[in-house]
């Protein structure tokens, strides 16, 4: 969201947006002292300033209009380090009692925010993610397949090595995609910042270069998100837009996101072995999920979570 606000913001009106980005040096803890300090006096003048990544400047208060996604680091602190968690745990209520505007991703997550930070409902407004017009059902897929070696049928996962991603409880599903002749394969890289992680089966691509993500979706048979806890799913709405069936947890934000796009399950071994066996086989049952999650992505666009969110902020500066 961060980089599609950015970008749209400014196109969108030139006159009301400037975006303000860290040096390119500093990253992770280096990153939250130049949000903390550098931040506020680069955006000295300004009205309101946006923050879309979670965090804001403190010092900011009521200038400050935040997008938190999530509170996974409250909720699950045993998926994060200690500094991570403890840094989220003491910044996140006091940024979001004393915001402006409060913006998040879910009405889930918007419960969760209202529930962990204390804010009232009435104060956090809704505007859900996009789907990049990259991802379709005629993405080419080859040069994906040609850079990650996939030169079998595949099951995608996308995540980072994380605890309430649980991807541990696919290795059912891998060793039945293994005797069918297909593979799991997981995208995503590691971040320091994350623990808790078992063991994740199937084949790890490690980081993906964005420009290859659309043929991955689109040449997947389907994707596989065993999530614990999501704010939102985004990799679920992208396979959706990519004609790719999804077989999702029945947690979090999911439900929410997929709607009856997907195949929501428990998030356990042998409920998402079964579910992923029978999208694989089941050409009606594939056709139904890929119409439905084409249909579905197609309400969720970038450009609409701009507009929405330049309307809340133009509310604001009235």
């Amino acid at each position: 969201m961060a980089r599609e606000l950015a970008n749209r913001l400014p196109r969108l009106r030139p006159e009301r947006y400037r975006v303000l980005r860290p040096p390119a040096a500093l990253a992770f803890r280096t990153g939250h002292l130049w949000e903390q300090a550098g931040l506020p006096l680069a955006a000295r003048g300004a009205r309101l300033v946006l923050s879309p990544a979670n965090l804001a400047p403190l010092a900011l208060g009521s200038r400050n209009v935040v997008v938190i996604h999530d509170v996974a680091a409250l909720r699950h602190p045993e998926a994060y380090g200690r500094f991570y968690s403890a840094y989220q745990r003491r910044l996140l209520p006091a940024i979001a009692r004393r915001a402006a505007l409060v913006l998040t991703v879910s009405e889930f997550s918007r419960r969760e925010l209202a529930d962990l930070l204390g804010v009232s409902p009435d104060r956090i407004e809704v505007v859900p993610n996009g789907a990049d017009e990259r991802f379709s059902p005629t993405a080419d897929a080859t040069a994906a397949r040609k850079q990650l070696r996939l030169e079998r049928p595949y099951v995608l996962a996308v995540g980072t090595a994380s605890a309430r991603k649980n991807l541990h409880v696919l290795g059912e599903a891998a060793a039945r995609l293994e005797r069918a002749g297909a593979e799991l394969v997981v995208a995503g890289s590691q971040r320091g910042y994350l623990r808790g992680a078992e063991a994740v089966p199937g084949r790890r691509l490690g980081y993906v270069d964005d420009a290859l993500l659309p043929g991955l979706y689109a040449g997947a048979r389907a994707l596989a998100m065993p999530s614990v806890h999501e704010g939102f799913g985004l990799p679920a709405l992208e396979a959706m837009a990519s004609g790719t069936p999804v077989v999702a947890a029945d947690r979090g934000a999911l439900p929410e996101t997929c709607g009856d796009a997907a195949l929501l399950v428990e998030p356990e071994p042998r409920a998402f072995a079964d579910a992923l066996e029978r999208v694989t086989s089941d050409d009606a049952l594939r056709e139904r999920l890929r119409s439905a999650g084409v249909e579905r992505a197609a309400g969720f666009s970038w450009e609409r979570t701009a507009r929405r969110t330049d309307e809340l902020i133009g509310n604001l500066l009235a």
